[in-house]
């Protein structure tokens, strides 16, 4: 039996394939399309699933959509209504958009794929949501929380999962949202929704906390874990254009300028970002107090998310949790929930926003509807399509670059390590592709973890992005336990897709600089020589060379593209960065020397 799912339409475009309960692919569309974030029609990544699969259209037997449409539309309806006249322009947009696309789901599916209605079923959002993280995670029961932006109606639901069973059993509604809440800062910090959230936590430990009293203002938290937006403070409910209101700004003052450089004492003033301003110290001043709001937002979240799941821990007594929704890429809070709230055990969908919304709805029509035995245990999230050597040989031949073939990988990975110790930075482009917002080790730009200027060296001669951003460590499982306060390292899932922080060992600030963030924490990633062999040995073979069984790990893109693809895609970064080494499948590209 083939299922596939999709999600589109809102942002993070993707599908998945189900066969006979097994996955076989899995990728969002902006890998292929190339534009970020893409929430078009998946067809580039249904082709690739399809292809990867063997099968053709006609041999599926359900295609999945991840929400319900006519649900979604009616409550964008009747928030419209009730916000009138406020909402007039959110009105006549919604209109126009819903009216002449997003609407009719079901005809697109059947007009893009050629398949008989019958075959196009729809599940809710936030139960796809649950179904990808319980039904891919080892465990046969287990609570389960999903917290987002929003779904149809729902901004957060509990569950239990229990075989092949999800009984969702509470929900918070719009237009009370956790994951709102935090874009609405978001965007008062300067940033892009649904893009520079993950910007915010990255600044937030530049700054203290001196603000979650004024944060506490917009939002109350019962006894049960459910939680209250204050709307007064917010406008997302009724404006296209802003998510927070004069309110809000009376609080906390004027928002931050959009593309503006940030920088404290703390990050320091990058090279790229130009001569350094006349007013610098003022602006330092400015920007403290930004980061200070970044701070005070990320602690409210984690402590409205740690309520939450020990909430949910008391009422369902399970020892394990599983977690999706966009919020759950919140690394920081899923380290606490860990620590605080009572589970014993942490499962993490590694494509916890909407992308992950496709696998979920095709796990939940064969497991929950058609009560078929559970097979998948999503222990790596190597899911895309893989370019082989032939297929890189043939891209350098046919433009002309030269480069080397290492075919014994031993030599491989001793010419890796010995310019990763040298000081040199690698593009390392191996394998499928990941599923998911983390390079795991397939797409990944790696550098040398005991240089400390490697953090600046990455930012601003490669990334071209903000000098606050850590970076990550990706570390042998078997040794996480002597660099991270991470105790039965190899059991934490998290940990395996980089969804989870964990402090730094103190006596081990010094020898990873470069991956230890500015408060002594790492978003870690765990790496397992029975998922990804090669990378593995690559780490343990570093680990030989220098005693440090860590490499310094970030994704394989510059700033505003998505993770690289093709080796087209692969050789284009490189050209256009100071990357040093290209290690594509067994061949080496090296940057000429002037």
């Amino acid at each position: 039996m083939h299922i596939l799912g999709l999600s589109c339409f809102y942002h993070d475009a993707a599908a998945a394939l189900l066969s006979n309960g097994e996955l076989i692919a899995a990728a969002e569309e902006e890998r292929f399309s190339r534009k970020k974030h893409d929430f078009g029609f998946p067809t580039q990544a249904i082709r690739f699933c399809l292809q990867q699969g063997g099968i053709r259209v006609e041999d599926l037997d359900y295609v999945v959509f991840y929400e319900k449409p006519f649900d979604k539309f009616e409550r964008i309806l009747m928030t419209s209504l009730q916000t009138y006249p406020r909402s007039l322009k959110v009105f006549r947009e919604s209109m126009v958009t819903w009216l002449m696309d997003k609407l009719w789901v079901r005809h697109h599916i059947e007009q893009e794929l050629g398949l008989p209605k019958e075959k196009v079923l729809f599940t809710q959002h936030h139960l796809a949501h649950a179904a990808s993280a319980f039904l891919a995670s080892p465990y046969e029961e287990a609570a389960i929380l999903t917290v987002d932006g929003v779904g149809e109606w729902a901004t957060a639901t509990y569950g239990v999962g229990k075989g092949t069973g999800i009984r969702l059993e509470k929900e918070i509604r719009f237009p009370h949202s956790l994951g709102l809440l935090y874009s609405a800062f978001t965007a008062f910090l300067g940033f892009e929704v649904n893009e520079g959230e993950y910007k915010v936590m990255g600044m937030a430990p530049y700054g203290q906390p001196r603000y979650v009293d004024k944060v506490w203002k917009l939002i109350q938290q019962f006894d049960d874990g459910s939680f209250a937006l204050d709307m007064d403070y917010f406008t997302f409910h009724h404006s296209t254009t802003r998510t927070y209101s004069r309110k809000f700004e009376a609080l906390f003052g004027a928002p931050r300028p959009p593309e503006t450089h940030f920088f404290t004492e703390g990050t320091g003033f990058p090279s790229y970002f130009g001569a350094k301003p006349g007013n610098y110290d003022e602006l330092c001043r400015s920007n403290q107090h930004y980061a200070d709001l970044a701070a005070s937002i990320q602690k409210v979240t984690e402590e409205v998310l740690v309520r939450m799941a020990s909430c949910l821990r008391r009422q369902t007594g399970m020892r394990a949790l599983c977690l999706a929704g966009g919020v759950g890429l919140n690394s920081v809070a899923n380290g606490r929930i860990l620590r605080e709230s009572g589970f014993e055990k942490l499962w993490v969908q590694p494509a916890a926003g909407d992308s992950g919304g496709a696998l979920g709805a095709a796990l939940h029509v064969y497991h929950t509807v058609l009560g078929k035995p559970r097979r998948l245990v999503m222990q790596h999230a190597y899911w895309g399509q893989e370019y082989g050597n032939q297929e890189i040989e043939a891209f350098l031949q046919g433009e002309h670059i030269a480069y080397e073939k290492v075919p014994q990988e031993s030599t491989l990975i001793d010419r890796t390590v010995d310019a990763l110790t040298r000081g040199k930075v690698v593009g390392w482009y191996q394998g499928r592709f990941e599923w998911g917002p983390r390079a795991l080790g397939n797409r990944s730009i790696l550098a040398d973890p005991r240089r400390a200027e490697m953090k600046d060296i990455v930012n601003t001669k490669i990334k071209f992005r903000e000098p606050y951003r850590p970076f990550a460590p990706s570390v042998l499982a078997e040794r996480a336990e002597e660099y991270f306060d991470l105790p039965d390292a190899r059991t934490q899932d998290p940990a395996r897709f980089m969804l989870l922080v964990a402090p730094v060992c103190p006596e081990k600030h010094e020898t990873i600089p470069a991956v230890t963030h500015v408060d002594g924490t790492g978003r870690l990633q765990t790496v397992f020589s029975q998922t990804n062999p090669r990378y593995h040995r690559l780490i343990e073979q570093f680990g030989q060379a220098t005693g440090v069984p860590v490499l310094m790990n970030t994704s394989y893109n510059l700033r505003g593209e998505p993770i690289v693809t093709t080796p087209q895609n692969a050789y284009s970064t490189f050209a256009r960065s100071e990357l040093d080494l290209l290690v594509a499948g067994d061949c080496l590209v090296a940057k000429k020397v002037a």
